[in-house]
């Protein structure tokens, strides 16, 4: 009998718990991850929720607490491919790209015929700068030649090294699995543009804004584009549109003013050569004399001095750089009649300044230390 009571026990207790994991379960699927986590913690078997603890963690964004549950998980389940997968991938997303290749290998022991360890391996390698990472690109796509992401990178290091024809080979491969691939287009546009083919490149690029994506990128090189056909209108709105993503930018203003040229538009095209010109003309005295105090706090005086000089020539009427300069001079130069020169020409140029007063008691501390050195 108590035999029958124990079991039924047990057997109501191990009840209790499956129906809890059950509800927590319930509460990660439908986004109430923090109260999943709390029914998690209560469970007796926590080797059984060591997984479901880390993505709980994962989806509200504790990374630290869920590398840790899933080295946890890891330990108690060495073999578990899906743990370790996400294990890696999470130890990659938090640059700690060394860890996560090395889990990646263990991964390619268990399955070294899966894609995916082979690119998410690559994107650590690729964020360490190791140039081998083009081989697991490589590899993923040997093992599955639809792979989107891995023909991306693949078509881009063509791309760059402008061997346009392989890159050109692995887009089209791509596209016939996936038409509307947004990295492919931009891929295959800038190919074309690249290889000085204007009419497909014209082609490929609208393709993008008719697919909703729109960048300074896009609308440049499609102004670009443009004015090589002479659709001087077409280059100008698209170029107008370029510039909502950068108002400030002086060269695409004349850009622009050229085009109205070209369209004998004088009036527009004096207005944007003449906003573009007032743009490249604002003085950068201010960021000079901020850069000359920067290395003067570092004791870099000589760079200083040039960083004032260079101020001034910006603008000549900089107070505060003529007297930056004076300061410079003095910690620099030795001589002391030399220094006290250098602050009487600054108080005869800028009479009125608010440093002629530091200008005057500079000048009370040199004489009264030259005087003083005489003595000696």
């Amino acid at each position: 009998m108590r035999l029958v009571v124990l079991f039924l026990f047990l057997g109501n207790a191990v009840y209790a718990q499956s129906s809890m994991i059950t509800k927590a379960d319930s509460l990660f699927v439908n986004g109430n991850f923090s109260k999943a986590i709390a029914i998690y913690k209560t469970q007796t078997n926590q080797e059984e929720v060591y997984h479901k603890m880390a993505r709980s963690y994962v989806a509200i964004g504790n990374y630290d607490k869920a590398l840790e549950y899933y080295q946890l998980s890891v330990t108690s389940q060495p073999k578990e491919a899906l743990v370790l997968y996400e294990y890696a991938k999470l130890l990659s997303k938090t640059k700690k790209y060394e860890a996560a290749i090395e889990v990646f290998h263990q991964l390619m022991n268990i399955d070294y015929r899966n894609p995916n360890y082979h690119y998410e391996m690559g994107l650590a390698m690729e964020r360490m700068n190791d140039s081998t990472a083009m081989n697991r690109f490589r590899a993923a796509y040997d093992l599955d030649n639809s792979h989107q992401k891995a023909i991306f990178k693949i078509a881009k290091h063509y791309l760059i090294k402008r061997k346009h024809d392989i890159s050109l080979k692995y887009i089209d491969q791509g596209l016939e699995n996936y038409k509307n691939n947004l990295e492919l287009i931009s891929l295959k546009a800038q190919n074309y543009y690249y290889l000085n083919d204007y009419k497909n490149a014209r082609l490929w690029f609208q393709k993008l804004l008719d697919l909703g994506e729109s960048s300074e990128f896009i609308h440049e090189k499609l102004s670009l584009i443009h004015a090589e056909f002479s659709d001087y209108e077409l280059a100008i709105e698209q170029r107008k549109k370029a510039l909502a993503f950068n108002p400030y930018d002086a060269n695409a203003m004349f850009v622009i003013g050229t085009y109205y040229n070209s369209l004998q538009d004088f009036v527009n095209a004096e207005k944007y050569m003449k906003q573009a010109l007032a743009l490249k003309d604002v003085p950068l005295d201010f960021e000079y004399q901020k850069l000359g105090i920067v290395l003067n706090q570092q004791k870099k005086h000589k760079e200083a001095l040039a960083a004032f000089q260079t101020s001034l020539d910006e603008n000549s009427e900089n107070v505060g750089s003529a007297f930056f300069m004076v300061v410079t001079k003095d910690k620099y130069y030795e001589d002391i009649d030399t220094k006290i020169q250098l602050y009487q020409d600054f108080k005869e140029k800028f009479p009125d300044s608010f440093y002629s007063k530091f200008s005057e008691r500079r000048i009370s501390e040199l004489k009264e230390e030259k005087f003083m050195k005489d003595k000696e």
